[in-house]
């Protein structure tokens, strides 16, 4: 997980993306033992959403950065200075963390993570760890252990190659249609995106190129103008970029660079209108999908 970790950490996000925090996916914990809980508090002082058990009846509100300098509760006492956070916000900053920590390796298929624990580690309370836990439930990637946390899901290459051929199944058409109706001043403002997916690849760091190759392949379909399409082939795209258990060998700096370049394959195959060369393209970029 070090590996994963120090590799992101100079990486930049591709053009056009927002990022959330941390620019590097934190190194995220496994469960801990009781006693390994009980060191950390004493050492570490207090925490948010303290290190208890999964199963509990209420969270530590997030604390406010500080209060105002007046005193006592006449008309001219200074009110205290709370910090305006949305919820919202901190849940998705959460989601979004946990979703580079996936693609990056630092969470592991197979083991369990509890919110309090990971709570810790993010600085804040358990609960919007919980909740952006169970979109990832959700979406299939994590599942929930009772009063435990939440196991990463195992997936083998079965599953891998059963996404690749669902994405073909409904994208191939789309980019035909799309080779033969899209003007060439369309494609000339998607090179861009293709060329934020070669650098993110050149950073060698697997979850700056998932969210740079997201981004194009989200705008590449969004030509077609369906909504319904986008968010479904985007879902399908983020679950193929999931690792496998035991990692994946061969997909280093120079796989991702090879994956990114077939983007730009692609896009020179869709300006010329040649649909054998686009189908070819897209089903073997899938099956070679990060």
């Amino acid at each position: 997980m070090e590996r994963s970790a120090q590799a992101c950490s100079g990486a930049a996000a591709p053009a056009g993306t927002t990022t959330g925090p941390p620019a590097a996916a934190p190194r995220v914990p496994a469960q801990q033992r009781a006693t390994d809980r009980d060191r950390t508090a004493r050492t570490a002082g207090p925490v948010l959403g303290g290190a208890r058990g999964e199963h509990t009846h209420g969270e530590t509100p997030l604390p406010g950065t500080g209060t105002g300098t007046g005193t006592g509760s006449g008309a001219g006492a200074a009110p205290a200075v709370r910090p305006v956070v949305r919820r919202t916000s901190v849940r998705g900053q959460i989601l979004d963390a946990l979703r580079t920590a996936l693609v990056s390796g630092d969470l592991v298929p197979g083991e369990v993570y509890s919110a309090p624990v990971l709570g810790e580690r993010f600085g804040v309370s358990a609960t919007p760890v919980r909740e952006a836990m169970q979109q990832l439930a959700q979406e299939g990637a994590v599942e929930v252990v009772p009063n435990r946390g939440f196991r990463v899901v195992v997936r083998g290459s079965r599953e891998l190659a059963e996404l690749a051929e669902v994405r073909a199944l409904i994208e191939v058409p789309v980019m035909l249609r799309l080779a033969r109706t899209v003007p060439a001043d369309g494609w000339a403002r998607m090179r861009p995106l293709a060329e934020a997916t070669i650098r993110a690849a050149a950073s060698g760091c697997r979850a700056t190129y998932a969210e740079s190759d997201r981004v194009f392949h989200r705008a590449l379909l969004g030509l077609a103008g369906n909504e319904q399409l986008v968010a479904v082939a985007e879902d399908l795209h983020r679950r193929s970029q999931w690792p496998l258990v035991g990692g994946q060998p061969g997909r280093g700096r120079a796989d991702l660079v090879a994956d990114a370049a077939e983007h730009m394959a692609l896009l020179e195959a869709l300006a010329a209108g040649d649909l054998d060369a686009v189908q070819a393209l897209v089903r073997e970029h899938f099956t070679h999908a990060a």
